[in-house]
């Protein structure tokens, strides 16, 4: 097993930094590492927003359920599935662009957007930094894209906050990989096959909250199941001209 592997195997989402803010150089790294993701058909589908103003940082923090790593932390980035570009090339070239609202268009933007974000992660947490995704804003896209002015053929995804972390953690258990990885065919499973990962993840959990939290995995899934967010969606989309044909 080799340094970069060690490196991605202990991942864990760090939610306390200290207040020391990223600098430009280590910014500039971070951007450059994310670029140099797989893009498919050099489309480059994505753009990132650094947030560093405060109040910003706070409206966002809002939106995202009020958590505190938004606003405290060495940097915040907002990536972005960014079709705007092409859309502007295609009125400067005369070119029609109708196509940048098919769902294939933003599909490409949305995996580009991740693979260059992932890329991010694994650098930053290489040079020592803690990491934690932030999916909460879209709780409210329009707002977080009122408040970064992001154009029509665009549309915020989800954040990145990158720190110095304040304490080590250690890595959530996953599934077993039997459970994930399929060969040739895809394998379907019955709830039998989970009985194992839910044991381990109602331990994890009582460990970590001193038995205040208890449940399994399939537990969690039932929860989210029963309590479906963020219905909005699809409508917001469509008046940003993605997704719609």
């Amino acid at each position: 097993m080799n340094e970069t592997i060690e490196g991605i195997l202990s991942h864990y989402s760090v939610r306390e930094f200290t207040k020391e803010a990223l600098t430009k150089s280590e910014i500039e790294l971070l951007v450059k590492s994310a670029q140099a993701a797989s893009t498919s058909s050099f489309v480059q589908a994505y753009s990132i927003i650094g947030v560093t103003d405060t109040k910003l940082r706070q409206e966002l923090s809002a939106i995202a359920g009020n958590q505190d790593y938004v606003v405290q932390t060495g940097q915040f980035f907002v990536f972005v599935a960014d079709l705007s570009r092409h859309h502007e090339i295609g009125k400067a070239r005369g070119v029609e662009t109708n196509s940048l609202s098919s769902m294939e268009r933003l599909l490409v933007a949305t995996v580009d957007a991740t693979l260059a974000a992932q890329n991010m992660a694994i650098a930053a947490e290489s040079m020592g930094f803690g990491i934690c995704y932030i999916g909460g804003i879209r709780n409210d896209l329009a707002k977080v894209s009122e408040l970064l002015h992001i154009p029509d053929y665009a549309t915020p995804l989800f954040g990145l906050t990158i720190g110095h972390p304040k304490a080590n953690s250690e890595p959530k258990p996953r599934l077993a990989t039997a459970l994930v990885y399929h060969e040739n065919h895809f394998q379907s499973k019955t709830m039998d096959d989970f009985k194992m990962y839910d044991d381990t993840i109602r331990d994890y959990y009582a460990a970590r909250t001193g038995g205040k939290r208890v449940e399994g995995w399939t537990d969690q899934i039932e929860r989210g199941l029963k309590h479906p967010t963020r219905k909005d969606l699809k409508d917001f989309l469509a008046s940003k001209n993605l997704g719609t044909k």
